[in-house]
Order: C-alpha cells, then sequence, then structure tokens
C-alpha cells in the first residue's frame, strides 16, 4: 500500500508567507511596544539598580550598595514597607468584603440593577484619578464634610490628614471605597451559578445563610483568588492617593509613605535614580513573592470543579 503525500504548490506556499507577513506588519506596533516601551526599560532599570545614578550625570557602577544601603540602613524604607503594610493587608480584604456582599445584595435581583452597578462601580473607574484623590483630601481636612457631620452631633472632629494616627486610615478607607470592579467580578460569577443547587439545598431543608456558606462561597473562591492577588498587587503599587493627600511628602511623620510614594521621591526628587531603580525591584520581588505564596496556598482553599 502506497501513501501520497501531497505537498503545497508555489501558489499555496506563497500565501502562507503573504499571510505570516501581513500577521507580522499588524503585530509590529505591539511588538515594538512591548520592546521599546516595556522591555527595554525593565532591563535598564535593572542595570541602573547596580549604580549610583544621580540623573543629572553619567551613572557610577557602585555594585549591591543600594541594595545594602536599602534594607540595613535606610529607616524611611523600612518605615515605607510598614506602612504599605498596613494599607494593603487591612484595605484588600475590607474591599472584597464589601464588594462582596454588595454583589449578593445586588444578585438577588433588584429593579434598577444597571443602575446600581454603574453607581457602585464608578469610584474603582475614578478611584486612581488626581480628582477623587484631591476630593477625599477635601472630605477629610479640617474643615471637611466628615468633621462637619460630626459637628452636628457635637462631636469636635480632629484634622484627619495631619493627624499621623490617622492619616492613613483615610487612605485605607479611599481604597476600600473602590470596591466597584470586584463587585462587578463577584456579580458575573452569581449569575453563572446554577439555580438547581439553591432549588435542591432549600427542599433540603437548608437555611440562607447555610446556603451561601455551603455553595454560594465554595463557588466563588476561585473568584475571591482572583480578585485578591490583582488587588493586593495594585495597593502594592498605589500611589496616587498618597502624593495627593501628603503632597508628595508622605507626612505627617512619614505615615502615610507608601513605597510608590518614597520611590518616587528618591528617584525625581533626590534624583537618585539608581537607588529608585533598587527599591523597583526590591518592589517586584515582593510583589511576586507574595503572589507565589497565594498560589501556593490556594489549593488549600480555592474550590476545584474536578474536586
Amino acid at each position: 500500500m502506497t501513501t501520497t503525500v501531497t505537498r503545497p504548490g508555489p501558489r499555496h506556499g506563497g500565501m502562507a508567507q503573504q499571510q505570516r507577513r501581513a500577521a507580522l506588519l499588524l503585530l509590529s506596533p505591539w511588538l515594538l511596544g512591548v520592546v521599546g516601551i516595556t522591555l527595554l526599560p525593565i532591563l535598564a532599570s535593572l542595570a541602573l539598580s547596580f549604580t549610583d545614578y544621580p540623573l543629572l550625570s553619567s551613572p557610577t557602577f557602585v555594585g549591591l550598595d543600594n541594595f545594602s544601603t536599602l534594607l540595613f540602613e535606610d529607616e524611611r524604607f523600612r518605615q515605607s514597607l510598614v506602612v504599605t503594610g498596613i494599607y494593603t493587608f487591612v484595605s484588600v480584604p475590607l474591599q472584597l468584603l464589601f464588594a462582596l456582599v454588595l454583589a449578593v445584595f445586588l444578585n438577588r435581583g433588584i429593579r434598577g440593577l444597571s443602575v446600581y452597578r454603574a453607581l457602585f462601580y464608578l469610584p474603582s473607574l475614578l478611584g486612581g484619578s488626581v480628582a477623587i484623590a484631591i476630593l477625599w483630601r477635601q472630605v477629610f481636612g479640617l474643615d471637611g464634610m466628615v468633621n462637619k457631620v460630626l459637628a452636628q452631633v457635637g462631636v469636635a472632629g480632629p484634622d484627619w490628614l495631619a493627624d499621623p494616627r490617622y492619616s492613613l486610615w483615610t487612605l485605607i478607607a479611599l481604597n476600600v471605597w473602590m470596591f466597584g470592579s470586584p463587585m462587578v467580578i463577584f456579580l458575573a460569577a452569581l449569575r453563572q451559578i446554577p439555580a438547581e443547587l439553591y432549588e435542591a439545598a432549600e427542599v433540603d431543608g437548608a437555611s440562607k445563610a447555610r446556603r451561601f456558606f455551603t455553595i454560594t462561597l465554595p463557588l466563588l473562591t476561585p473568584i475571591v483568588f482572583f480578585n485578591m492577588v490583582l488587588q493586593f498587587i495594585h495597593a502594592f503599587q498605589a500611589f496616587t492617593p498618597a502624593f495627593i493627600v501628603s503632597s508628595g511628602k508622605g507626612g505627617p511623620a512619614d505615615s502615610t509613605l507608601l513605597y510608590s510614594l518614597y520611590l518616587y521621591q528618591e528617584g525625581f526628587g533626590n534624583l537618585r535614580m539608581g537607588y529608585a531603580s533598587a527599591m523597583a525591584w526590591i518592589l517586584l520581588l515582593i510583589t511576586a513573592l507574595f503572589t507565589a505564596v497565594n498560589f501556593g496556598l490556594a489549593r488549600l482553599w480555592v474550590f476545584n470543579a474536578d474536586d
């Protein structure tokens, strides 16, 4: 028995080559962007992290001096880590909790769902903007809306932004307020849960609370994990609220000195670009390590459909 191998003729081969060229031509803007805007700056920052680069003169190689200074000598670096840690590990869980509660409420089929969804999503859409940060500064100022409301009940509110005991909590409140994005994702996931599961549980006499903890929450754990990873990464990189609220200083007493704000101060305020590049790579390593730990622990609590 003989097997006949059909080879594409010159015409077909020429058409395939033309299609490859067309694909490369269409992809070339994206490829140029990845190489020129992402890859090359990443490699440049890695190289600069081993130099003393005052931005106005040529960089000088210093080896690991920037990293050793950051880890063992820089008190403000350690303070920025503490502030960022408190900001991240307090605001993100509260944000996800608010998002989940509101998503469950909206999933009950209330009238005007699209309007509520848009209103709740709006803070997330505008939350990283300068305008919202300025608005937040006015709300929590000494004569802001919060203190005016407290004055109505006879309470003299503090200057929330000028008091180190409260200033960071105003930033935490702002991040919690931006719950719209995870809420929309939770709401979409809730719509995908089969109604038959709830009907079967109701027939078995399960209460609403039991149905939530035995059906809704386990099936939502992959979405909880997804939102958690994204929001933690976003919180680690938070910059605009701290910059606007503290006028770029991280005060008072470095109480709002988020990591990215300190990086900005060193790179563009003190013109220590090599030092700032080392900080950027430490932040990358911290974020990557935290994300890797989350993925490692996910198998212990994230529900898998194959289980």
